[in-house]
Formats: structure tokens, sequence, C-alpha cells
């Protein structure tokens, strides 16, 4: 169905798809590779939320050779008005003769309709190439379209005997600086990087990215049961940062709003933060991807209501002991047969430190 041009050029619109990564959210990350006589005479991907999508700058790029040429895209144009015109409309006029999209758009405002669009007006479609590949790389956009929710990495740091931190709480540094940078890789692809008021207290953490070069910083998200973070938390900048609250305390949320703080009262049933209606928040706010770090409460907790879909484990070479902490807060099972099961994704070195990406065997991109 597809030849080895088709994939090489589609690559080459993955490439720059990839270039969006720390800028497009909420938006998707695509690319677009314009292609004629085999030569290619326009590209451009979507560098962030707002601004021209990949098929314009692209079609900017090629001009009048635009005409009669193959668009290779990552994901199929859109057909709607939303902050930007339909792309669609846009390949329709320049006079695009094929286009080849690796993915169908997962938003239901677009599925099926850009393709269907172009198609009526004479231009041949074709999708599916290099689709598992154009998937991977919106994970959380396909996750917030298609389940309602965001996509739920958590990254924990450790000992090679499993322990995050002295029984004391004293947790720098266990893995090393190579470690901690790619970890602010994951941070600057996130929309949202979430973590508990237990981390808040004992760390003051900034939850910035600040080993990346990124056009945004991810949205702080804290849950805090009882509200118990201070004004002056590090991570509270005025920038709409998140707290989600079992606790009607009218005072402290008036004060916390005076900072620009929101917080969102969402208790359950036992008095806790609804961590699964927070989620659905949260895809309701069109955040894609939260990065998770946190105490073993907290990450056990997201576990326990089914709602990490990633893994990020780094493991250093070295053991803490017993005593130290643990990196999640489980129930014990009395069978094996109860046990989560997980599938592997990746397992590489960095620095000296193993970083493992493993996902429940359930999750995928959809």
């Amino acid at each position: 169905m597809f030849s080895p041009t088709d994939y090489r050029f589609m690559a080459q619109a993955l490439r720059l798809a990839e270039k969006g990564l720390y800028s497009t959210s909420p938006n998707p990350r695509v690319g677009c590779v314009l292609v004629r006589d085999g030569q290619v005479v326009g590209s451009g991907w979507h560098e962030r939320a707002g601004e021209a999508h990949a098929e314009i700058n692209a079609l900017a790029a090629a001009g009048l050779a635009a005409r009669g040429a193959t668009a290779y895209l990552t994901l199929e144009p859109c057909s709607h008005h939303g902050r930007t015109p339909p792309c669609a409309d846009a390949l329709i006029q320049a006079g695009i003769a094929k286009v080849i999209a690796a993915m169908q758009d997962p938003n239901p405002l677009v599925s099926g309709r850009g393709c269907a669009l172009l198609e009526e007006m004479g231009i041949e479609v074709q999708t599916g190439l290099m689709e598992a590949e154009a998937k991977a790389l919106n994970i959380g956009f396909v996750s917030r379209m298609t389940r309602g929710r965001p996509w739920i990495r958590t990254k924990i740091a450790a000992s090679l005997d499993g322990k995050t931190a002295l029984n004391d709480g004293s947790s720098q540094w266990i893995t090393s600086e190579a470690a901690r940078r790619d970890g602010h890789r994951w941070r600057a692809r996130s929309c949202a990087v979430m973590t508990g008021i237990g981390t808040v207290l004992a760390d003051n953490p900034q939850l910035t990215v600040r080993h990346v070069h990124t056009s945004r910083q991810p949205l702080p998200i804290v849950v805090d049961q009882g509200l118990d973070i201070p004004i002056d938390a590090g991570l509270l900048r005025g920038a709409g940062e998140l707290i989600f609250t079992a606790a009607a305390s009218e005072g402290k949320i008036v004060a916390l709003r005076d900072v620009g703080v929101h917080v969102i009262l969402l208790p359950d049933s036992a008095g806790n933060v609804d961590l699964a209606a927070m989620m659905q928040r949260l895809a309701d706010l069109e955040i894609n991807e939260v990065l998770v770090e946190a105490g073993r409460g907290l990450n056990g907790g997201l576990i326990q209501a089914d709602l990490v879909d990633e893994l990020v484990i780094y493991l250093a070479p070295c053991l803490i002991g017993n005593a130290a902490r643990d990196m999640l807060r489980l129930p014990e099972l009395s069978n094996l047969e109860d046990k989560r099961a997980l599938k592997i994704h990746d397992v590489r070195a960095v620095g000296q430190d193993i970083r493992i990406i493993a996902r429940f065997a359930d999750r995928r991109a959809t």
C-alpha cells in the first residue's frame, strides 16, 4: 500500500512534528511535508497553540509549487474552525493532489471529516502510514480525546532496592545528575506536573523545567486533601496553579485565589480528593499529559484508582535499606494472581543509572 519513499517522507514529517514536543499543548504535535515529483517543495510543523498549523506553514514554504503535490501529514487535517481556520480547506485551495495521513484525528470534531472533505473535492487520501509512531507522539492528546482524561505518567527515582528516601524523608540525591536532567525532559513535554501535599511540605519543590530549553512551563498541580499548602510555597507563582482539595476552608481558598491559584473542591464519599473526577476535570481543562512527581502515598493512591498509565523509574546503583521509604504505598496481596501486570517499553542507561519505562498491560495509545 505504501512505498519506501512514502515511509521516508512520513518519517521526515514525524521528525518535524517532534519539534513541537515541548510547545504545542493543548494541541497535538503535527508535521507536514509537501512532495512534488519526488522532491520536497515545502515543510512545516505546528509550533504552539493559536499559531499556524503544520499544513499552513508547509504551504507557505511551498508557495505555487504546492499545486499537484502530495502532502505527508502526521495527523488528519482539521475541518473545523478552532483557534485557526480549517487546514483541509487550505490544502484544497492550494491544489494538493494527494494526502497521506499517519492517523485519523481522534478529536470528535474532526475524526474522519477532514479526510472526507478532501475526497469530496477529488483529492486522493490514504491513512495509516506509521500510525503507531504518530499516536505515540501524541499519546496524551489521543488519551484526552478517546478516554476523557490525560495520559498519566509517574516518575520515580529510587535505589536498586526500591527506596526513594531515607525514613526521615531525605532524598537528595539518590540518582545522578544525568538522570535528573533526563527527568526534566519529561517535565518539559508534560502539560502539567502533579505532586502531593506531603512532597510540598517536605521539599518545597518548584516543579519547573530547568535543564531543557522550553518556551513554556508545565502547570503545577497539588493534591492537598486538607488544604495545608503554605501561601508562600515555592511552586505557587501566580500562574494559575491548580490545587485539588477535599477541605471546604473558605478563608484559605480565598487567600490562595488572591495569589492566582485555582482551588478546586472535589471530595469523594470518604472525604478524600476524588482522583477519578480530578482526571476528568483536567481533561476539561485541555491537559493532555501529566507527570506525577510525588511520594508513595499519592503514587500508590493513583495506581489503586487505576489512573496511572506509565511508570518512568530511574534506578541508582546503590542500596538504602529496609527502613527507608518505598516507591508506592499499596495494599498487601494475599494472592499473586492479583498482581498488576506491566509491560516494559524501554530500558536504558542514563548516566550511571538505569531508566525503565513500563506501562500497565492494558494501556496503549488508542
